[in-house]
């Protein structure tokens, strides 16, 4: 039979109906539901059971918080559908993750397959730390609805007709956008010039981490460009240079920086800062902190610049699979993460954990969510080319220079570029 054709069949199969689930139709889900870390309710199953065997699998959701409380859900449903499909489901931290794959797979063992986002997808597959996909997913119906961002995001060296290589199946996606206390701010700024001024007469209490990921979408917004087609560092001609110095001008005019994230969060949990540049991730446990100091929530994407609209990183996360698999064994694999990543399944996520679906199908009714999915859209999907590694430490360093020292922007970029393309040995 043709995998692709089973692989739509099996997930027909797997259709679940979620009845009780979750918020399901609220706007906003209160954050007592949303941080609920058990499932809710066994959802209802619509068709017989069609996946057997065994199969284990990481995630790194975490033990509390809406995202943990959505997958269990999932779980438990796929489970109700299939008797003979023994789970084994292990958490491991996320700081760890990676590397542990990447171990366990060069020692010819790991799990079957873990959820992550692509962040370093083209550098593993290029070290044959996951399965080539393409068999199972190429062509495959069941991906039909998926967002092109979500798809281009699971491959490796993608060209402009968007063909490249399956090493992952897609789930959601993630981009940072502007958190911003709606007790506070009425109106978010939407442009740079708006927000440095609310910065200035202290309208607005903005945190920024510092560092190159959270602050990246400024650089499109002066009309930076990361990278050449060959893959050489793009930034000196114009646009890198300006963001940095914005986010110096930010700090100059009174917006708290830290290269320590969690305390830019705290800073907003507690009301202290007003506005940060942070991911969906943190939902459940900002409508906690929303919910304890009586104030709002809201999401917009980050302010526009003289260049455009900013441009963060959009990244995709996904199921991926243990290339030390017999081909009966991945094929599992696959089958279970299409169910994972089933409109259905995608639903939940949505609901529960205020992810972005990568099935354009799925329905966004809550307000931060889809501030967030804005976001995503615009944003600029997470290079997988072997030179984007090289970029992170010269841009990082050159980040802290301008903005602890004042060191002159285009310098630094022009030095960060340089250092960029001599690792990248261009």
């Amino acid at each position: 039979m043709n995998r692709n054709l089973r692989g739509l069949g099996i997930l027909a199969a797997l259709s679940i109906a979620i009845v009780a689930c979750g918020p399901g139709a609220s706007a906003s889900p209160s954050p007592t539901e949303a941080a609920s870390a058990a499932p809710t309710a066994t959802p209802e199953i619509t068709e017989a059971p069609t996946l057997t065997g065994e199969i284990t699998l990481w995630h790194s959701y975490g033990s509390g918080g809406g995202e943990i409380g959505g997958f269990n859900n999932i779980i438990a449903a796929v489970e109700a559908a299939n008797p003979d499909l023994d789970i084994t489901v292990v958490e491991q931290p996320f700081d760890q993750l990676f590397n542990k794959w990447r171990t366990e797979v060069a020692a010819g063992g790991g799990p079957d397959m873990f959820i992550a986002p692509n962040d370093s997808l083209g550098q593993d597959a290029r070290e044959g730390s996951l399965m080539n996909l393409d068999e199972w997913l190429t062509d495959n119906p069941a991906l039909a609805d998926f967002l092109p961002v979500s798809i281009d995001g699971s491959k490796v060296d993608v060209d402009e007709d968007g063909t490249g290589e399956f090493y992952m199946v897609p789930e959601s996606l993630k981009a940072v956008a502007l958190w911003y206390n709606a007790s506070e701010i009425a109106t978010p700024p939407t442009t740079s010039e708006e927000l440095l001024a609310a910065v200035t007469d202290g309208s607005v209490k903005l945190g920024i981490n510092q560092g190159p990921y959270h602050q990246f979408g400024w650089t499109g917004a002066f009309g930076g460009t990361l990278l050449n087609e060959d893959g050489s560092c793009a930034a000196a001609d114009g646009g890198f240079a300006e963001a940095y110095a914005y986010l110096k001008d930010l700090k100059d005019a009174g917006a708290t920086f830290n290269t320590d994230g969690a305390a830019i969060d705290n800073g907003f949990k507690t009301g202290d800062l007003t506005a940060i540049i942070d991911g969906p991730w943190t939902t459940a446990d900002f409508r906690t902190a929303a919910e304890a100091g009586g104030f709002e929530l809201g999401v917009v994407p980050i302010p526009a610049g003289p260049g455009g609209d900013a441009n963060p990183f959009t990244g995709t996360d996904g199921w991926y699979i243990n290339p030390n698999l017999d081909a009966a064994q991945a094929e599992l694999a696959v089958n279970l993460a299409l169910a994972l990543t089933s409109a259905e399944s995608q639903q939940v996520m949505v609901d529960e954990a205020g992810h972005i679906p990568a099935n354009s199908t799925v329905a966004i009714t809550d307000p931060i969510t889809q501030g967030f999915a804005d976001a995503a859209a615009a944003g600029l999907p997470r290079p997988q080319g072997p030179t984007f590694n090289n970029w992170w430490g010269p841009f990082g360093n050159a980040l802290n220079e301008i903005v602890d020292t004042g060191a002159d922007a285009e310098t630094s970029i022009g030095n960060a570029c340089t250092l960029m393309d001599e690792a990248s040995g261009l």
